[in-house]
């Protein structure tokens, strides 16, 4: 696909992207910025296949490599180096997701890269950071990893004895690549302003450090130690999962507001000695705090989850019903808002998944392609920078670009 056949949507059209990297956090920059308009380059190696292209689904290749195009490139090779170059000098933002030093020791620093575009906004996605102690300058890391090292996997999961656990579906590489794309942005717009490009050091751990609110500031500063409560709030008392005839419904029961119409219909008396009108909350490990999460038991384990739900929240208490994959398929809300949206994927039909997110009301992104295939855009990509259908050929013959079209 050529550039110009990319529509024109979106806050971030016209912005190029030049994406080189595998697995999830670092390629994240890239996809968000494509279903908000940019022109995106996904990158991708002769050597090793982006590894969702070979996976059990392609949920993960249709929501998360949509809205781009794909070039495969011997980036080390002589050649693949120039092509390389090329597309720098026409980007305005490079993501890589390698380890420290990997660019440099091709020869291709940011300080080199920024007098071939001085404009250009580096981001570089690694799991410890570029600098620091050079033993973990060269460790690789994924998700885990990552949420291990930070100290959030110490916070998360079941109660001690209980063992520490990782959080759910890529959640570090998303919080990361999240963070990076923010950062992404913060650097454009200075740049443009500037004329002067940057250069950024997003590593995981530390984006893992940020989303931990103050408990590391709690531990330095004071002493306290936050502890894992595993599915339970570890302080208060009826802000936990309860059971339904049918499903699951989780309690947040917290503030005076909520205690005043929550006790109430549970029995309990708002006001009394137990529960003082001063208190926003019962605490955990109190013999209120047993008798409040006993009834709450009961009143669930007496209604569906949607009946509870909804006695709940009209006597104040802030609760949701934990939603499965099914019931979102068909639920009201999700269903009114088009939180499930279709587009067409990479198998070459229709696909259902999440909608793209945030909403914004003036210039919304949208899914305009399908996930491309393996090199699927070199030659467009290549004629766009000068080359001839002679010297793109010559390349397929080296082995400097590559295409699949079966993946």
């Amino acid at each position: 696909m050529k550039s110009s056949e990319i529509p024109k949507f979106g806050p971030l059209s016209g912005i190029k992207v030049l994406s080189v990297g595998l697995s999830v956090a670092g390629p994240l920059v890239g996809a968000m910025m494509a279903d908000f308009g940019a022109d995106v380059i996904f990158a991708e190696s002769p050597k090793v296949k982006d590894q969702f292209r070979t996976t059990d689904t392609l949920s993960f290749l249709n929501k998360e490599r949509r809205n781009q195009r794909c070039i495969v490139l011997d980036v080390v090779s002589p050649e693949g180096k120039e092509v390389f170059l090329k597309l720098i000098k026409e980007a305005d933002v490079f993501v890589e997701n390698s380890k420290a030093g990997s660019w440099d020791k091709r020869g291709l620093g940011d300080d080199f890269l920024l007098e071939i575009n001085p404009k250009l906004v580096i981001c570089h996605v690694t799991g410890y950071g570029m600098t620091g102690d050079p033993e973990y300058l060269k460790r690789g890391s994924y998700d885990a990893i990552g949420q291990a090292f930070s100290g959030f996997m110490n916070v998360n999961g079941d109660p001690e004895p209980g063992l520490p656990a990782p959080g759910p579906a890529y959640m570090g590489d998303y919080v990361t690549g999240i963070l990076a794309a923010w950062s992404v942005l913060a650097a454009y717009i200075n740049a443009q302003k500037t004329g002067k490009g940057e250069s950024i050091d997003c590593a995981q751990f530390e984006a893992l450090m940020m989303i931990q609110a103050g408990w590391h500031m709690d531990w330095i500063e004071y002493g306290i130690e936050r502890k894992r409560g595993g599915s339970k709030n570890p302080t208060f008392a009826g802000c936990e999962p309860f059971k339904c005839k049918d499903g699951l419904v989780y309690v947040f029961l917290l503030s005076t507001p909520s205690l005043k119409g929550g006790l109430p219909l549970l029995g309990l008396e708002f006001g009394s000695e137990e529960y003082p009108v001063e208190k926003y909350a019962v605490w955990r490990g109190t013999p209120a705090g047993d008798k409040l999460i006993e009834k709450l038991t009961e009143f669930c384990a007496a209604r569906t989850v949607m009946q509870a739900e909804k006695e709940l929240n009209a006597a104040g208490v802030v609760c949701s019903a934990i939603m499965t994959y099914d019931m979102m398929k068909t639920h009201p809300h999700y269903v009114a808002r088009g939180t499930i949206t279709e587009w067409d994927g990479f198998e070459g039909k229709k696909v259902k998944g999440p909608a793209i997110t945030p909403r914004l009301k003036n210039s919304p992104g949208k899914v305009w392609r399908a996930a491309p295939h393996y090199g699927e855009d070199n030659e467009d990509v290549l004629a766009e920078l000068g080359y001839s259908a002679e010297e793109i050929k010559e390349l397929y013959a080296k082995n400097i670009i590559k295409k699949d079209m079966t993946c």
